[in-house]
């Protein structure tokens, strides 16, 4: 009994560095990206702001759960249980996620006197976007309602960080971009809802594609390809700043 324990113990332990690594591996990987680092403090503000949004996203999503699936007929039940995705609440849960983590590096960083470059939209966001998925993170390796086997947590966890994760990242610095756009050219909104509109969009074919076919190697493409895109606009940034 005294060894099941220990072994309970391991792999609690396994499971939440599991779920913070992914996380704070692509953090420390933007952040040797910014030219011009950020105050260490702003970016603790930030990533647990991005972790508090994904609470707030959680709640939201079984509320569009409720509204759009169930009608609020005998939702409690019925979520408990699982949530029956559809192409709508697909849709829904992105657009709620994307919001989230934008609001969470706005309110934070907006009026800060170290938002002071264009590019550091990007990072922030960036940023934001791990705080959320690192919470998703530990709750994707700890919900699961059966204990869990190494082989299990290791899988979930090596999907989530060349996957979920990192997918979190490159949309949220998709409406970091549109946003240093914004700025640059002094416009007054339009293109962070551009921005919005992207991510959502490649947010919702990502979770579509994983709906849709047992093989993981799909969505990772699909990261991998949006991902060359969003570095090469980070690149682009960066330049224009020196």
């Amino acid at each position: 009994m005294h060894d099941f324990s220990l072994s309970l113990d391991m792999l609690t332990a396994i499971t939440i560095f599991l779920g913070l690594l992914p996380g704070f591996a692509w953090l420390l990987f933007y952040l040797q990206e910014d030219i011009h680092p950020e105050p260490k403090k702003m970016i603790a503000k930030v990533f647990f702001a991005g972790a508090i949004s994904s609470i707030a996203a959680l709640a939201l999503e079984i509320f569009a759960s409720c509204l759009l699936v169930y009608r609020f007929y005998g939702c409690t039940e019925r979520v408990s249980d699982g949530i029956e995705l559809t192409p709508l609440l697909i849709v829904a849960f992105a657009f709620i996620e994307e919001i989230a983590k934008f609001l969470a590096a706005f309110f934070v960083v907006a009026k800060s006197k170290y938002f002071d470059e264009p590019v550091d939209a990007m990072v922030y966001m960036a940023v934001a976007a791990l705080g959320f998925a690192t919470v998703e993170n530990l709750g994707a390796l700890s919900g699961q309602g059966t204990p869990l086997i190494f082989n299990d947590i290791f899988q979930i966890a090596t999907f989530r960080f060349v996957g979920t994760t990192l997918l979190h990242t490159l949309t949220a610095s998709i409406i970091g971009y549109f946003w240093a756009l914004e700025i640059r050219n002094f416009k007054s909104g339009k293109m962070i809802l551009w921005g919005l509109f992207w991510a959502v969009a490649l947010h919702a074919v990502f979770n579509y594609l994983i709906l849709a076919y047992s093989n993981l190697l799909y969505p990772i493409i699909f990261v991998a390809i949006v991902g060359f895109f969003m570095l090469s606009d980070f690149e682009k940034l960066k330049r224009r700043e020196l």
